[in-house]
C-alpha cells in the first residue's frame, strides 16, 4: 500500500525519513528538486503533479504549514482519492477548518484525522515527537500505525479538529513561558543576577517549563536563535489559540499574542545585517533586549 507525503519542509524532511523504512512513498513538495532528493535518500518516488495521482494510494500525510493550504491542497485530493483512503493533517492547522474538511471526506467515503505535532525539528529527527490525535475512534485507531514511527507520545484528545485545538493551546503556553522568562532575566538584572545564573534558578525551582530547559539552553543562550520554528508560524498557532477563547476572559493570552505581534514588528525593523529571515520564534528574547535596552546574551555566553 502506498503512502503520500506532503510537504518536505524543515518538518517533513526529516518526519519521511523516519517514516519511510519498510513502506511505499510517494513524496511531493511545492519544491520538485527537495522531493526528487528526498526520494532518492530514502528509496521513495517523487510526485510531480498532484493533479495525476497513481493508483494504489491508501494513505496520505500532511505537513503543511497552513489552513488555506491545506484546504487547497485537500481539495485537489478528494477529487481523485478513492474511498476508504485515510488522510492524516499533522501540521498546525485551524480546528474549523479540520472539521469543515472532515466533513467532506467523509462524504467522500475518505477517513480524516488531526494529528499535529510538538518537538521540533530535533524530535522530528529522532522520532520522538509528541502527537494530538482528533477523529472518528475508528479513523484514530487506523491512523496508529502511521503515527507511531513518528512519535512517542501518542495522545488521542477527542473528535475531529480537537487535535489541532490541542496544539495551539500548547502552543499558546509555550510561547507565554518563552516570553515570560525573558522578562524575569532582564528585571534579575537589575539585581544584579547574571541571567545564566537566573536561568539556573529557575530550573531548578518551580518556575521551570520547557522553554527555560530546552530553548534558553540550546537556541538562545548561546545567540543562534535556530529552533526551527518561525516566529510567524509561532503567531499563526496563538492567533488560532486566541480565537478559540473568543468570547471568554483571556487576559494572559491576549497578552501574549499582542507582546508577539509586537515582537514581529520591531524586529522586522531591527533585523542584523547577518541575519536570514525568517524570524526564529525563540527571538522573542532578542525583543526583549531590543526595547529594554539591555543584552541578556552577552552575560549567558559567558
Amino acid at each position: 500500500m502506498t503512502t503520500l507525503f506532503i510537504g518536505l519542509g524543515k518538518m517533513g524532511d526529516p518526519m519521511v525519513r523516519r517514516y519511510a523504512p519498510g513502506r511505499d512513498v510517494l513524496l511531493y513538495d511545492v519544491d520538485a528538486a527537495a522531493s526528487a532528493t528526498l526520494a532518492a535518500a530514502v528509496g521513495g518516488r517523487a510526485l510531480a503533479r498532484l493533479e495525476e495521482l497513481p493508483a494504489g494510494i491508501r494513505t496520505v500525510i500532511l505537513m503543511l504549514p497552513n489552513s488555506r493550504i491545506v484546504e487547497s491542497v485537500v481539495v485537489a485530493l478528494l477529487a481523485q482519492l478513492e474511498p476508504g483512503v485515510l488522510v492524516i493533517d499533522m501540521g498546525s492547522s485551524e480546528p474549523a477548518s479540520t472539521q469543515r474538511l472532515a466533513a467532506q471526506a467523509a462524504s467522500a467515503g475518505i477517513a480524516f484525522v488531526d494529528a499535529p505535532v510538538s518537538g521540533g525539528v530535533a524530535k522530528a529527527s529522532i522520532g520522538e515527537l509528541s502527537i494530538m490525535v482528533g477523529g472518528l475512534a475508528a479513523d484514530r485507531e487506523r491512523a496508529m500505525e502511521h503515527l507511531a514511527p513518528l512519535g512517542t507520545r501518542i495522545t488521542v484528545v477527542g473528535p475531529s479538529g480537537s487535535g489541532h485545538a490541542a496544539k495551539a493551546l500548547n502552543n499558546l503556553l509555550s510561547a507565554t513561558n518563552l516570553a515570560a522568562a525573558a522578562e524575569i532575566f532582564t528585571v534579575a538584572r537589575t539585581f544584579g543576577i547574571d541571567a545564566a545564573v537566573m536561568l539556573d534558578v529557575v530550573n531548578s525551582s518551580t518556575g521551570r517549563s520547557q522553554a527555560t530547559e530546552v530553548k534558553y539552553a540550546k537556541h538562545v543562550l548561546n545567540g543562534t536563535f535556530d529552533s526551527g520554528f518561525s516566529l510567524d508560524l509561532m503567531l499563526k498557532d496563538v492567533a488560532i489559540a486566541q480565537a478559540l477563547g473568543a468570547g471568554m476572559s483571556t487576559p494572559i493570552t491576549d497578552t501574549t499574542v499582542g507582546v508577539l505581534t509586537e515582537a514581529r514588528r520591531v524586529l522586522g525593523d531591527n533585523v542584523p545585517l547577518d541575519h536570514t529571515l525568517p524570524l526564529d520564534h525563540t527571538e522573542v528574547v532578542r525583543y526583549v533586549e531590543v526595547v529594554n535596552q539591555v543584552e541578556l546574551r552577552s552575560e549567558m555566553k559567558e
